[in-house]
């Protein structure tokens, strides 16, 4: 198991580097700090969120950073920033449930370890090897570990996007079995 507080993966523990800018103009690590982990679906998946920002970002005079720990003492932070990005990493136990479910976002996933298999409601699960990514559109979707011992990692970004319509139906986000376990992102 790792030896990072939280995390629940044996995969290796992830460390976040924000950097900026000092008085000359120069570039320097602003801060560094280990990943915080929060575990969902009894331990079958963990959320690790890097960071979060509005769109477009304000990096004068650490808009940013402040705008993201407001977010993080919250703790009411949905699976999208509303008007914004989020850049979170999810673990996944092997063989693990898959949490069907809708953001309205623009995602990109991308496979950091080991296999995933993408679910969509009409077409067949698609498999994802390391390095692979996925550009998920407001679509309903669910992410499973198909291996029987080894854990996956992917990382993903989202961006807050406008509202969907498809066939005159609007679609918002649904978060399935996860409703009330998971925080709305209310956008």
């Amino acid at each position: 198991m790792s030896s990072n507080p939280g995390q629940i993966s044996p995969l290796r523990p992830v460390t976040r580097h924000i950097t900026g800018h000092n008085d000359a103009g120069r570039a320097v690590i602003h801060s560094t700090t280990p990943g915080n982990w929060q575990s969902f679906e009894e331990s079958a998946m963990a959320f690790n969120v890097v960071y979060t920002s509005q769109f477009p970002a304000d990096l004068n005079n650490e808009a940013d950073i402040k705008q993201h720990e407001q977010v993080e003492q919250k703790g009411q932070l949905g699976l999208v920033n509303p008007g914004g990005t989020v850049c979170r990493i999810v673990d996944f136990a092997p063989n693990n449930h898959a949490v069907v479910h809708r953001t309205q976002s623009l995602d990109y996933g991308v496979v950091l370890e080991g296999e995933i298999e993408m679910i969509l409601e009409d077409s067949e699960p698609v498999i994802m090897k390391r390095g692979d990514v996925a550009v998920q559109r407001a679509t309903m979707h669910g992410w499973r570990n198909p291996s029987e011992t080894e854990w996956a990692r992917l990382l993903f970004v989202l961006q807050d996007c406008q509202k969907l319509s498809v066939g005159g139906k609007e679609l918002g986000e649904d978060l399935g079995v996860a409703t009330g376990v998971l925080a709305p992102s209310g956008n």
